[in-house]
């Protein structure tokens, strides 16, 4: 955007904010417009500024009453679901708010517009639920490892003494086949419920690479799944480094990538995608830059039944699958202070990963 009129010397601070505004005359036409909008609005100020804006932006005639409105009576305004029509016929469904201005205003600015889209709240509102829904998930989860960590010592303890006690009966070699299946059946139990309350070592954070991190993923997915999965490079070589553990980031890409890969029953393709993604929320802060990887298979998609539910610990789409493989690429990404998403449908499932870069 070319610099900043001096007649707009007060509202400098809006060349900051990550919300859209716009600054209107009298006759609704756009006087200035922030860099978040143009960015919103996908159109440059020079092409906007000078432009009505029921003709720049294709406004609801709900949204232009209310602004003539606000001209008549000078009352301010705030729509919800507003929708503004862009000039490649895209629609934009926005929060709107309106407010008059008053003296210390340029004179030919008589309302300021700010518009913040509807999915940035919605996406803020979601992910604030989420975690406290994941939170008490963990809370009960731990509490109930504790319960049956202790039975299954004595579940086993009683098989070994029974095999034990079996060992001179004529029928010992079929008894042994059941105890053994106790023991071992309880040992795996007491493996997982060991994964669940154990604690995560703290975070070795450190500055690195994230595009060496998905060559190990891949190399590790490519020797798992040897000459039947296909694992293709999308990346922006131009990404800057992040601050990160290593580990962590390896073993959450893994786990994203590993159970696409078992969806697919090692057949298939996952591409690995990097790129860039400007003034995004993560975790209720602002960051002007944020690092964005994709995992992206052409899979079956996730099943319906577990689509809500398959950050949670012990759910699973595969039979003898833990369920913890996505809970703990949660964990380690909220570690980060990042957000995992999913849109998943026959044929093509994306996890994204966002990683702040920047605050702002």
């Amino acid at each position: 955007m070319s610099p900043m009129n001096p007649e707009f010397a007060p509202f400098a601070g809006l060349d900051l904010l990550a919300s859209s505004v716009l600054l209107l005359d009298e006759e609704l036409v756009i006087r200035y417009l922030n860099p978040a909008a143009e960015n919103l609005f996908a159109s440059s100020a020079r092409n906007l500024v000078g432009q009505p804006l029921g003709i720049a932006l294709y406004c609801s005639a709900g949204l232009l009453t209310a602004l003539d409105n606000a001209l008549a009576n000078n009352w301010t305004y705030s729509g919800q679901d507003v929708e503004v029509t862009l000039e490649d016929e895209r629609a934009l469904q926005l929060n709107c708010t309106v407010s008059p201005l008053h003296a210390g205003a340029p004179a030919c600015c008589r309302l300021l517009l700010e518009f913040q889209p509807m999915e940035q709240q919605l996406a803020a509102s979601r992910e604030e639920r989420l975690l406290e829904q994941q939170q008490a998930n963990r809370e009960l989860i731990r509490n109930l490892a504790h319960e049956i960590k202790n039975p299954l010592g004595g579940i086993r303890g009683a098989a070994q003494l029974l095999e034990h006690e079996l060992a001179n009966h004529a029928a010992a070699a079929s008894f042994k086949e059941y105890t053994q299946v106790i023991i071992k059946e309880a040992d795996r139990l007491q493996d997982l419920m060991q994964r669940l309350l154990t604690p995560h070592r703290p975070m070795q954070p450190k500055t690195v690479n994230i595009h060496e991190i998905l060559e190990r993923v891949r190399s590790l997915l490519t020797a798992e799944f040897p000459g039947t999965l296909s694992v293709r490079r999308d990346y922006d070589t131009s990404l800057p480094e992040l601050i990160g553990d290593r580990e962590q980031l390896i073993q959450s890409l893994l786990n994203i990538a590993r159970n696409a890969a078992q969806a697919m029953q090692g057949h298939g393709e996952i591409r690995l995608r990097t790129r860039i993604v400007r003034q995004v929320t993560l975790a209720k802060k602002r960051y002007k830059l944020a690092l964005e990887v994709q995992v992206i298979d052409n899979g079956p998609g996730i099943p319906d039944a577990i689509r809500d539910r398959m950050f949670y610990p012990l759910v699973s789409g595969r039979e003898g699958g833990s369920g913890l493989g996505l809970t703990i690429a949660q964990n380690f990404i909220q570690h980060h202070h990042g957000i995992i998403e999913c849109n998943s449908r026959p044929g093509q499932t994306c996890f994204t990963v966002r990683l702040p870069l920047a605050s702002g």
